[in-house]
């Protein structure tokens, strides 16, 4: 028995999200009294010996070149096998774009409970529940699991990454992957920004900034926080952010530790992306702005007058540190 982890890579890195998945893991085999246990598809160049820090034993990989791109079904029927070989009975996902298109699979091929969204520890007092967000984040759910295998996917930056000295067994685990279905022609990628899904601090704009030419606001502070920058989609739809950046119902879900709204009204569109942020900073200069109810920090200005004297005062505590 042991509680199985996927580590999801890109480009031979571990993604952020997978340390997060990986602590709160062996978590839960610390309180099921099994071990922790992890599995990596594809050829990674980092040091797999070192996510013993994690609380992670062992970790079985799948050295193929093919797996560096990820197909939900070759990777499903990896993973359940691994799964059933290495009697897993809790495998462990981060609710990323990855996650969420295998998690569902390796639920169905193994008849396995899953709780996608997790945000919390299960519950062990009376069964297996899992804490989850439902309804685009404004309520939750406790959903109990049944089933002998339990798959939880868990909501990225809900659980802390947590160290110690440790270092994990490797080891090669025997797995022919089958030709992948799906073949991709071409990748378009967006270098030199700090990925949404991974970003700590966010800092967005709004149609308040009334045109990209404004824009340097928003990218100026960023930068001096070490965040990524994001956009209502109303600036997506016109054009003056790329549609990447677009985060909320319709575009990317988000949960960064500080998101800091510029300019954007806060339409219920918009909150069901981001209104799992640790902590949420609103400017606008409309009082009645829908987004400052769910602030926790509010500025009512003008952003053309808020931000440079913002961008002015963190300039002055990065030079006093």
């Amino acid at each position: 028995m042991s509680v199985l982890i996927f580590l999801d890579q890109s480009e031979g890195h571990i993604k952020k999200s997978s340390f997060e998945a990986a602590s709160y893991g062996a978590k839960v085999a610390e309180l099921t009294n099994t071990t922790a246990e992890a599995i990596v598809l594809g050829t990674v160049s980092d040091d797999l010996a070192s996510l013993g820090r994690y609380g992670i034993k062992k970790v079985h990989t799948v050295k193929n070149d093919a797996l560096n791109q990820v197909d939900s079904q070759v990777f499903t029927k990896i993973l359940a096998e691994a799964a059933n070989t290495l009697g897993a009975t809790v495998i462990v996902f981060s609710n990323n774009f990855n996650g969420k298109a295998i998690a569902p699979r390796l639920s169905v091929r193994l008849k396995a409970g899953l709780v996608s969204g997790a945000v919390a520890l299960p519950e062990l007092g009376n069964g297996f529940t899992v804490k989850k967000n439902v309804f685009s984040g404004k309520a939750f759910a406790h959903v109990a699991i049944n089933t002998d295998k339990k798959i939880i996917a868990l909501n990225p930056n809900s659980y802390g990454i947590i160290t110690t000295d440790g270092s994990a067994e490797v080891a090669a685990f025997a797995a022919s992957p089958d030709a992948a279905k799906v073949q991709v022609t071409a990748t378009n990628k967006v270098v030199g920004e700090i990925p949404l899904s991974e970003a700590e601090i966010v800092v967005s704009g709004g149609r308040g900034l009334k045109g990209p030419e404004n824009w340097g606001m928003i990218t100026d502070l960023a930068k001096l926080l070490g965040a990524a920058t994001a956009c209502s989609r109303p600036v997506a739809d016109v054009h003056w952010r790329p549609h990447h950046e677009h985060v909320g119902q319709t575009g990317l879900a988000i949960a960064p530790n500080l998101y800091i709204a510029v300019g954007i009204s806060g339409a219920i569109q918009h909150l069901a992306g981001v209104n799992r942020s640790k902590v949420i900073v609103v400017i606008n200069k409309d009082p009645e702005a829908p987004f400052f109810k769910a602030a926790d920090y509010g500025i009512v200005g003008d952003a053309f007058e808020v931000m440079p004297k913002i961008i002015e005062a963190v300039k002055k505590l990065r030079q006093a540190s």
